[in-house]
This record gives C-alpha cells, structure tokens and sequence, in this order.
C-alpha cells in the first residue's frame, strides 16, 4: 500500500483560493481573456495581470492554466465530442488524465476552465510516482471508458519521466478485466502524436488545438464519483464576446 498522499496540494491554498482569492482570480481572468482576444501574448499578458492584481505564483498557474483567447476556445468546443464512442478507440494522454483524477481524489483544488475542460495545479516536471490515489484514478477511467461502449483505449506515456513503465504495468493489470481492449505504451513525443489523431482524452490545451476530434473524459469521471466538485470555477460563463 502506497502511503497517502494529497496529489496537487500546497498548504497556501486554503488562502489563496479562498472566496476572495478566487473572485480575485476572475477579476484577472475576464482582464487576461480580454488581453488575449486583441493578440497579446499569454507569457507578457499574464505576467503584467498578475502584477496587477498582486498574484501568488500559485494563482498565476492557475489564471494561465484557466484562461484562452475566444478563438481557441470556440476551435475546442467544435471539436468535443459529447458521446457516441461506441466501437471506437480511444487515445488517452496517460499521464494528463490519471494525475488530474488523482488530484480530484485527493481533494485538491481544481480549475473548470474556460473551455470547459479541467485542469489541475500539479506539476510534472519530469517526475512521477505512483501514491495511494493512482489504482482509483486509473479504475474510474475504466468505468467511464465501458460505459461509453469504446472498442480499445490506448494510452500514452511520456517515457523520460520516471516510474511510466512502472505506471504502463499497472494500467494494463488493472483495466485487463474491462470490456474493452486496453494498450499502454512509453513514447517521447506524446503531444506530436496525440496532435494527430481524433477520439483522444487530454486538457492539454497544445493538443487540444490540433488534434481531430477530443473526449472530455475527467469531467465525466469527476461527476460520476463526486457529483459536484469545488472547481475554481472560470468556467465557460465568463465568454462574454
């Protein structure tokens, strides 16, 4: 048994999403989407927002984590697929998904962004390692998956960060029972391959621009076992252009 672990959790955040934390947050997120929507960079944008607004470096994550120009948003949304998965294969942004859901199962704070995905404030950085939330992360993937009828999920693995093959292992053992063919392979370059193809499951919004069509796999999950979640909610409401 991993030792319990709260996944994306820092102490500051029961301050600096707070309630007034978070309607600050908006204030700054309504100022970067307008910024972005008349051709700024999101880098100098949100850094002179930010300023603005005397932001954490916690809460900057958040604000460009949260926030696109209506542009891309609108290109996102036709894109989205909203079921008829029956039959088909899937092609799962391994670890995006499985930390977003351990994040969600850990009780950290989570962002409903503006283009309707979420997106947690864990980082990667190259590191990874299996804690006591991943077997419940990658088992409510499998239920979601089912009922959704598909015919094969694929997932892929960034190969330089540590312990994906320890994790490739545990998603094959642990979906093996699932009414569904399940692949997992360690690639080098899962945002190049993901770009290309459709039916695929990420809230990397790099991918999300260019591949062909995309599920929105961990807001299902999330519903599905918390009904509803605490999100930092910048969510879809705030498009007001």
């Amino acid at each position: 048994m991993e030792k319990m672990v709260k996944r994306g959790y820092v102490p500051s955040d029961k301050r600096e999403f707070s309630e007034d934390g978070v309607r600050k947050l908006r204030a700054a997120g309504s100022n970067l989407y307008y910024l972005l929507n008349r051709g700024y960079p999101i880098k100098s944008a949100s850094v002179f927002v930010g300023n603005h607004y005397l932001l954490s470096e916690r809460q900057r994550l958040a604000l460009v984590r949260a926030v696109s120009p209506k542009e891309n948003i609108r290109l996102r949304m036709d894109k989205e697929l909203k079921g008829g998965l029956e039959g088909c294969t899937v092609n799962i942004d391994g670890f995006n998904i499985i930390i977003t859901l351990e994040v969600a199962l850990s009780g950290s704070p989570l962002l409903k962004c503006m283009d309707g995905t979420i997106r947690d404030l864990a980082g990667l950085r190259g590191t990874y390692r299996l804690i006591d939330k991943t077997d419940m992360a990658i088992t409510r993937i499998g239920k979601v998956l089912e009922s959704n009828q598909i015919r094969k999920a694929v997932f892929y693995l960034d190969s330089p960060v540590s312990n994906s093959g320890r994790l490739k292992e545990r998603i094959v053992e642990l979906l093996g029972g699932f009414d569904f063919e399940v692949q997992a392979v360690t690639i080098h370059n899962v945002d190049s391959v993901l770009k290309q193809q459709d039916h695929v499951i990420t809230s990397d919004a790099i991918i999300l621009d260019d591949c062909i069509s995309w599920f929105n796999l961990t807001r299902e999950a999330i519903e599905q076992e918390f009904g509803d979640y605490p999100y930092i909610d910048m969510g879809i409401s705030r498009i007001t252009e």
